[in-house]
């Protein structure tokens, strides 16, 4: 799409430019019969230079990209409609120009939403939780921290993590979508933000973001950045759901399992039930650890939507692999499901690319 809007907007700026031409005797413009002033053409060339630098400033990332679009927009549709009777379809070129604008200044806006949001989250990223000592835990989860390597002097209290991911938004879909995504953590305060690129199909981008602060839990969902599809806030169960996928996601920072929000309770000697609490909002799902002390798999009584009529299902976010990251053993490679209707319905599958711990500032917005 970014290809096809460049090309008709450098194909319209041509076209200006040799109203251009036409009007100071450069060349014979065929496409216009009627006289074009100097003054006139003065316009059209000044039309012409706006497309093209509008171009460069959105290359450029340039806040205010947009204002030159527009001005370029405007200014050309009162020269076609001068010299109407044979360059009327140019205004088609000028709607499909402005719709093109209008995503991609949503696009815009929906990323420096994502910086705000980020920026305020991490601000507050140097203050440390109360820890409990790594002996007054469950064995599974102290195996699990010296499994993974963490000891008493580890201190993560951030982490910053790019993903690719193959996802199912149906339990009736057969093709699986793909889907790169970026993620910050902060360990205290506990809180999250994910921000996610997919394509549905190579002409509907969507983009998405869902975060945990202060005990609440958002999500948003934009087609085209700009349409929106879901954008649930203010909801108990949403901050519960959300609260828990933080909880499970701690397996990526296991360090966090020593802070005094969770309460353990060991179940076996493979397993122990956490209970996260924070800001009013409380969540318990159950880790799971192989023979070695390996994370296996997290579960949870989990809302499986927002509505007024919500009910819990079974989560599971279950560990396929691990690697070393940072000189910590970790789950890279996972897949998630809910248990609807005594089916198992997969709608997830995670690969982690990158992690790093302890990043102070944005390194990257989707």
């Amino acid at each position: 799409m970014k290809t096809v809007a460049y090309l008709l907007i450098l194909v319209h700026s041509v076209i200006h430019f040799m109203g251009f031409f036409k009007a100071f005797n450069f060349l014979e413009f065929k496409a216009i019969t009627q006289p074009i002033s100097k003054t006139s053409g003065i316009f059209w060339l000044t039309c012409s230079v706006l497309f093209v630098i509008s171009l460069i400033l959105f290359e450029l990332q340039f806040k205010y990209w947009w204002i030159f679009i527009l001005l370029a927009i405007i200014t050309s549709q009162v020269l076609i409609i001068s010299v109407w009777q044979d360059a009327k379809f140019g205004t088609i070129l000028n709607v499909i120009i402005f719709i093109f604008g209008l995503l991609a200044f949503s696009d815009q806006q929906f990323t420096d939403m994502v910086r705000s949001e980020r920026a305020s989250m991490l601000s507050g990223s140097d203050q440390k939780a109360k820890q409990n000592p790594i002996s007054t835990l469950p064995e599974p989860v102290q195996k699990l921290l010296e499994k993974t390597g963490v000891d008493s002097s580890t201190e993560i209290q951030t982490v910053y993590l790019t993903q690719s991911a193959q996802i199912k938004m149906k339990p009736e879909q057969d093709d699986w979508y793909s889907a790169t995504a970026d993620q910050y953590y902060v360990s205290y305060p506990p809180s999250f933000h994910w921000s996610i690129e997919m394509k549905m199909n190579p002409v509907m981008p969507v983009r998405g973001r869902d975060k945990f602060e202060n005990g609440k839990g958002e999500m948003q969902i934009k087609l085209f950045s700009a349409i929106p599809v879901v954008n649930v806030q203010d909801n108990s169960k949403v901050d519960e759901a959300t609260l828990q996928r933080f909880l499970a996601e701690i397996s990526w920072f296991p360090s966090a399992a020593r802070n005094e929000y969770i309460n353990w309770e060991k179940l076996d000697d493979r397993s122990a039930r956490a209970t996260m609490t924070y800001n009013g909002t409380t969540g318990t799902g159950t880790f799971h650890f192989d023979n070695e002390g390996n994370f296996e798999k997290f579960t949870a009584m989990r809302y499986y939507e927002s509505g007024e009529n919500a009910e819990k299902k079974r989560w599971t976010v279950k560990a396929l692999a691990h690697k070393e990251f940072n000189g910590f053993i970790l789950p890279y490679i996972l897949e998630a499901s809910w248990l609807l209707d005594d089916d198992e319905w997969t709608w997830l599958k995670l690969d982690i690319d990158h992690l790093e711990y302890n990043v102070k500032s944005n390194k990257k917005h989707k």
